[in-house]
């Protein structure tokens, strides 16, 4: 268990609440990194040290399912040593029996994606899952309206209609819940965008109203993030987005790179130029999103 949770009430003593409250204060967001092997886990811890950068690890499932427990617990363990704040987030918990065992993990944050529900269903579903977490001294994100798309994590949501966050609706879910941060969906699409790109679909006014409606309490979240380039970020930020999840985006140089080299290096030397180029990666986005530096 991490200092923050003996040292002060809940939420103020969740270590993701603390991470993106003080990303509210300054103005920047937080990267949320998807990590499925050891070497994502290294490349974000050295490059928010590198930084002094906070950041989130972001696990999905799969993770608790393919690597089990110990390697989730290994992961809290590795982020909540590094010497810049590094919270560990399960993002795209759907299946109650996840949430379940999600519960019973030292993880700081849990995403309760119930959006394939009716609003009073989701509604009712994420406010007790708020209050059993809340007892272990974990924040809740939930999602509103519905984003559509898959990718590597999160099964596509097929033949659901997406749903636009309707930001009065967005504020009376949060009160009614209780849920620590929101994720909206303003046009935003998990996986490869169409044509067009997210500078077509991204509806920032609509994203900027929503954080108005939630006020700086409810921090926003931005899924469905590739490709997305830099100034379309910074501009999210402006409208109020504080945490940011990053997949592919980070990772695709380490793929490329591991992809090419597999056959020609030793193991050794294939980890650490690999997560060395991961590392680079991630740097790079945290510039972007104007964590770097924000660490205490």
């Amino acid at each position: 268990m991490s200092l923050n949770k003996v040292n002060a009430a809940f939420p103020e003593s969740n270590l993701t609440w603390k991470i993106l409250n003080d990303a509210t204060q300054g103005g920047y967001a937080v990267g949320a990194f998807n990590c499925y092997n050891n070497d994502g886990v290294m490349a974000v811890i050295r490059a928010a040290e590198a930084k002094r950068s906070p950041a989130l690890i972001e696990i999905f499932p799969w993770t608790m399912h393919f690597q089990g427990p110990h390697f989730v617990k290994y992961i809290v363990e590795a982020a909540h040593g590094a010497s810049v704040p590094i919270g560990v987030h399960l993002d795209h918990c759907m299946d109650p029996s996840d949430v379940e065992q999600a519960l019973t993990l030292p993880i700081d944050s849990i995403m309760v994606d119930a959006s394939r529900l009716e609003p009073e269903e989701n509604t009712q579903y994420c406010k007790r899952i708020t209050e059993l977490a809340k007892a272990r001294g974990i924040t809740v994100e939930a999602e509103l309206g519905r984003i559509n798309g898959g990718e590597d994590g999160i099964p596509d949501a097929g033949e659901l209609e997406e749903i636009l966050t309707d930001p009065q609706h967005a504020a009376d879910f949060a009160r009614q819940t209780g849920v620590h941060y929101i994720a909206p969906s303003f046009g935003n699409i998990h996986g490869p965008y169409p044509e067009g790109g997210s500078e077509k679909y991204w509806q920032l006014d609509r994203l900027k109203d929503i954080a108005d409606a939630l006020g700086p309490s409810v921090p926003l979240v931005i899924h469905g993030t590739h490709p997305v380039p830099d100034w379309l970020f910074r501009e999210a930020i402006e409208a109020g987005a504080r945490k940011v999840n990053i997949n592919r985006n980070a990772r695709d140089d380490y793929t490329k790179f591991v992809a090419e080299n597999a056959g020609r290096l030793e193991l050794t030397a294939l980890k650490e130029q690999s997560v060395a180029i991961y590392q680079k990666s991630v740097e790079a986005l945290m510039d972007v999103l104007g964590s770097s530096g924000q660490a205490p």
